[in-house]
């Protein structure tokens, strides 16, 4: 067998110093671009139309095809105006870690190897970082809503004859657990595929702050114990999807102690608010949740994916996940040792080494570097809400809490709904920015999402005009009234 090693590695080593030579040359000059293009038909069908390949392509010809093809057409949210989801902005450091992993081709399911001890050094850190104890397990995993599934798993398996679910199931018990209206809909998934039925997580009221309701909280829970349920679970979310909310954490803690559940926080972005002096009490309760899932790839910015759950109490993970097989039976030395392994922690035995990524990025910019992220992106965030109020024109739909602004043109047609919607949808073709919609108090908005470490307060300024001018196109509005439309 001649093997897939390059025949000239000297052609080879070439190839690949130009391919990041051109990479570092892409994520300089950024900014300069499109936030997002759309792909053109033919480039689509070319994808959709390539018959699988029976012989090989050279790899200079495959980079062509990515640098015309791909390239061009990403999501755009390296980009400093991309702004519509809660996707970080990456780094170089991450990229090499990238490279440096996929050359090293780990697989961090378990056995004894320095990946591992990396992805452990990881975990200690988050715990740390967040206020759990040193001792607490986690693992990552592809995003938050892998980490919010393997929470409610172990929250199941934690309550009163929990673990005889991994062998019985549930047979007839009434598992139920509570997550506010604003919760994202990963938890609803989660119930459902943990087998206890998305009707089995109860959405809860929020108050005009989109916090959760705990008086309602309150009496649902009540009310399900009357009618013999069985409460084992409450979300508390820091960092709300549609607006950034941060539920009354301390309060949940409290809540969740005297009836006996396991409290959970989905903390995807919001978490590492705790990063920031300024922002960090809006969190504060985090270190009181019995588990927690967060993303590095969104305030942290490191690269897609690399999701965390961390548990407090060691021993509930792996009572959830662990399995006793001779084929991954453990030692006390050689290459098997190295118990316990991160596969009975979660459920993938196949892991990727997301951890060195994770690790050059809170090294190599520490907790101050990032908590300056988190600064950054709240301060550019308020400076848009503070144009958004001055403006006649436009309406604030929600309370700036962390980094999330939602308003919308609130002039210029009978139904403002559909206005906003299209106009979001002409920002992004415009590729001047890409903002998102969504909806908030029954009315259309435009959502603005500031994640990326590159945004400034300009992009904001320049995103708002533009929009302002396709509004203008779409609407009576005077456009003249548009030459200073941003009074600071």
């Amino acid at each position: 067998m001649a093997g897939l090693d390059p025949k000239n590695w000297d052609e080879m080593r070439a190839l690949g110093h130009q391919m990041l030579d051109d990479m570092f040359d892409n994520l300089e000059h950024v900014a300069e671009g499109p936030v997002w293009q759309p792909m053109p038909d033919a480039v689509r069908q070319g994808f959709a139309k390539q018959p699988l390949p029976q012989t090989g392509t050279a790899l200079p010809d495959l980079y062509g095809q990515f640098t015309q093809s791909v390239l061009p057409y990403a999501v755009g949210n390296r980009h400093p105006r991309f702004m519509g989801w809660v996707h970080g902005g990456g780094t170089v450091q991450g990229m090499l870690a990238e490279m440096l992993a996929a050359g090293l081709n780990a697989n961090l399911g378990g056995r004894d190897h320095a990946p591992v001890e990396v992805e452990r050094m990881v975990i200690r850190w988050a715990a740390t970082m967040l206020g759990f104890p040193e001792t607490a397990t986690g693992v990552l995993v592809t995003g938050s809503s892998l980490a919010n599934f393997i929470a409610v798993l172990t929250a199941s398996r934690a309550v009163k004859k929990g673990l005889t679910l991994r062998a019985e199931g549930l047979h007839g018990r009434k598992l139920v657990g509570y997550a506010a209206q604003t919760a994202h809909g990963c938890l609803a998934r989660a119930f459902d595929m943990a087998g206890l039925g998305t009707d089995a997580l109860r959405r809860v009221p929020v108050d005009a702050a989109f916090k959760m309701d705990m008086a309602a909280l309150r009496t649902q829970v009540d009310a399900d114990l009357a009618a013999g349920l069985e409460p084992f679970l409450v979300v508390g979310t820091a960092g709300t999807v549609d607006t950034g909310s941060v539920d009354p954490l301390p309060e949940l803690a409290a809540f969740a102690q005297a009836y006996g559940l396991w409290f959970h926080v989905d903390g995807a972005f919001g978490a590492l608010a705790r990063l920031s002096s300024t922002y960090a009490p809006l969190v504060a309760g985090l270190e009181l949740a019995d588990s927690i899932a967060l993303d590095f790839h969104k305030w942290a910015q490191t690269p897609y994916d690399a999701g965390c759950v961390l548990v407090r109490e060691e021993g509930k993970q792996a009572a959830t996940f662990a399995q006793s097989l001779a084929y991954l039976s453990r030692e006390d030395r050689g290459t098997a040792a190295g118990a316990p392994w991160f596969c009975d922690l979660g459920p993938d035995l196949s892991r990727g080494f997301r951890a060195l990524k994770v690790w050059f990025t809170l090294a190599g910019f520490g907790v101050e570097g990032l908590g300056s992220v988190v600064d950054g992106c709240c301060r550019v965030a308020r400076h848009l809400a503070g144009r958004v109020e001055a403006h006649p024109d436009l309406e604030m739909l929600a309370p700036v809490t962390l980094n999330i602004v939602c308003f919308r043109v609130s002039v210029g047609a009978d139904n403002l709904d559909a206005l906003n919607g299209e106009l979001v949808k002409d920002m992004q073709e415009s590729g001047v920015a890409v903002p998102s919609a969504t909806v908030v108090q029954g009315k259309r908005a435009v959502r603005v999402a500031v994640v990326n470490h590159r945004t400034t307060e300009q992009d904001m300024d320049i995103m708002l005009e533009s929009l302002l001018a396709l509004a203008a196109k779409r609407t009576n509005l005077d456009v003249s009234a548009l030459a200073d439309p941003l009074p600071a």
